[in-house]
């Protein structure tokens, strides 16, 4: 029987506790790219360029990973890589520059030359379908529900308030026809008919990227964060998916490893030292 490219993903996921993740570690990269080359088609203010393995996107967010020059293969094409930074640098105020693994020393000398001193690891988690934990059936106070473009500005003020981010952060980042798009799926929980979380899934390739896991700080603690991730992700598998991905904060790891998430590889973002 023919193999797909969903089912190689998962091989190669199974075989990480052998000391294999390369091929996992590949696909779910090329499909992140993917999946930030679809963003940056449908957001309004979206731009995206490629050159060598070097990619830029633009957003226009004033998040700094939301703006970014950055290179997914194991061995970067700096000067490609360097002159994409020229042109994100230019074009958004909070920007970054982002590889995969640790970064070595000429690019940091790369990221310090446009200004990006700040250096952190970012953990990239990944599961297959079959290994996701899902909790057995509970009765929940808040109901999760996909929502369309229409209420794009209710997504992202809630989006705002979870992260608690200042007022403007995600700007039209969101709009558009950003939740109508195809391979997106934009969730909101709400308790009492009032949202209290967000949810994104971003499908590419049979792989599913999980963003915008989201809880408004009155309603931590109560579950509302894996109720939200959950929806994406049984979604996500009903579509097709085999496999998932996400890059988590250090609050909402532990969750992530209870859901069956493990750890592929670091990857390394150099953004401005804030004042």
């Amino acid at each position: 029987m023919e193999t797909g490219p969903g089912n190689r993903l998962a091989s190669g996921l199974r075989s990480n506790e052998e000391g294999s993740i390369n091929t996992s570690a590949d696909r779910i990269a090329a499909s992140y790219a993917d999946a930030i080359k679809v963003l940056c088609a449908v957001t309004p203010k979206g731009w995206y360029a490629e050159r060598g393995t070097a990619t830029a996107a633009v957003t226009q967010a004033g998040v700094a990973s939301l703006n970014v020059a950055y290179d997914t293969t194991l061995e970067p094409d700096l000067g490609s890589l360097d002159k994409l930074a020229v042109e994100v640098g230019r074009q958004a105020e909070h920007w970054s520059i982002m590889v995969r693994g640790e970064a070595d020393d000429e690019v940091r000398d790369l990221a310090a030359r446009h200004g990006l001193l700040s250096r952190s690891a970012l953990p990239l988690l990944a599961c297959t379908a079959g290994d996701v934990v899902f909790r057995a059936g509970t009765t929940r106070r808040e109901s999760i529900r996909q929502v369309r473009a229409a209420e794009a500005g209710l997504y992202t003020d809630t989006l705002t308030r979870g992260f608690e981010a200042p007022e403007d952060a995600f700007g039209s980042l969101m709009g558009g026809g950003v939740l109508d798009a195809d391979p997106v799926a934009g969730y909101l929980a709400e308790e009492s008919g009032r949202p209290v979380g967000t949810g994104l899934g971003l499908r590419t390739h049979g792989v599913l990227g999980v963003f915008n896991i989201a809880v408004l700080p009155a309603a931590r603690g109560r579950g509302v964060g894996r109720a939200i991730t959950e929806a994406v992700l049984r979604d996500g598998i009903a579509a097709g998916a085999e496999a998932a991905y996400l890059h988590p904060s250090a609050m909402g790891r532990p969750l992530y490893e209870a859901m069956g998430f493990r750890l592929v590889e670091n990857w390394t973002i150099f953004q401005a030292i804030m004042d």
